[in-house]
C-alpha cells in the first residue's frame, strides 16, 4: 500500500503536537500529585477543600488532556511506521520505542497514583513525588536526541549528558527540600 507524500508530513506534524500535549499533561500532573500530597500539611478544615480541588484537577488533565495527547501521539507514530516500516529495522527506533512503553507506562502508573490519592492510600512524600517528576523530562531529552541523531547518537557524549542532567535534577530536588525546611523553621 502506498501513501502520499504528504500523509507522512500529516503524521509527523500531528505526532508533534501530540507529544507536546502528553509531555505537557505528565509534567503538570506529577506537580498536582505533590500539592495533593503537601496539602495533608494544612489545617484540617483546609485540607479536605484542597484534597477535594486536586483531585478533580488531577482527573481532568489526565483525562482531558494527557491522556487524548498520548492516544495522538501512539496512533500518529503508528502512522509514522506504517508510511516508513524500515525504521523498525533500525537500532535508533528500537530504542526509541523502548523508552515510549516506558513513558505508558509511567502514564499509566500516575493513574494507580490519582487512584490511591482518592482512597487515602498514597504514602509517597512530596520530595519522592519531585524526583518521579523528573523521569518524562529524561525521557524526553533521550527520545529527542535519538530523533535527532538516530544511528550517529554520540553514546559517550549523550550518557554524561544524561549523568549531568541527573545530578543537577537530585541537586535541585534536595536544594529545594532545604530551603522549605529552612522556610519551616522561620
Amino acid at each position: 500500500m502506498t501513501f502520499p507524500a504528504s500523509a507522512y508530513l500529516w503524521f509527523k506534524a500531528l505526532h508533534i503536537v501530540g507529544v507536546v500535549v502528553w509531555f505537557a499533561g505528565l509534567f503538570y500532573l506529577v506537580r498536582l500529585f505533590i500539592y495533593h500530597v503537601e496539602a495533608k500539611e494544612l489545617e484540617p478544615d483546609l485540607q479536605k477543600a484542597f484534597e477535594d480541588q486536586y483531585s478533580l484537577m488531577e482527573k481532568r488533565l489526565a483525562n482531558i488532556i494527557t491522556t487524548p495527547g498520548m492516544i495522538l501521539t501512539v496512533s500518529m507514530a503508528t502512522g509514522l511506521l506504517i508510511v516508513e516500516p524500515s525504521w523498525l529495522q533500525q537500532t535508533w527506533m528500537q530504542v526509541k520505542l523502548a523508552f515510549v512503553a516506558a513513558l505508558l507506562f509511567y502514564h499509566f502508573f500516575c493513574y494507580r497514583i490519582m487512584r490511591q490519592l482518592d482512597v487515602g492510600t498514597f504514602n509517597w512524600s512530596g520530595q519522592q513525588l519531585r524526583a518521579l517528576n523528573e523521569l518524562p523530562t529524561l525521557f524526553l531529552v533521550i527520545v529527542v536526541m535519538l530523533v535527532v541523531f538516530k544511528n550517529q547518537f554520540p553514546t559517550n557524549a549523550a550518557t554524561w549528558f544524561i549523568v549531568l542532567l541527573v545530578i543537577l535534577m537530585a541537586a535541585t530536588i534536595q536544594l529545594y527540600a532545604r530551603y522549605r525546611r529552612l522556610r519551616k523553621d522561620q
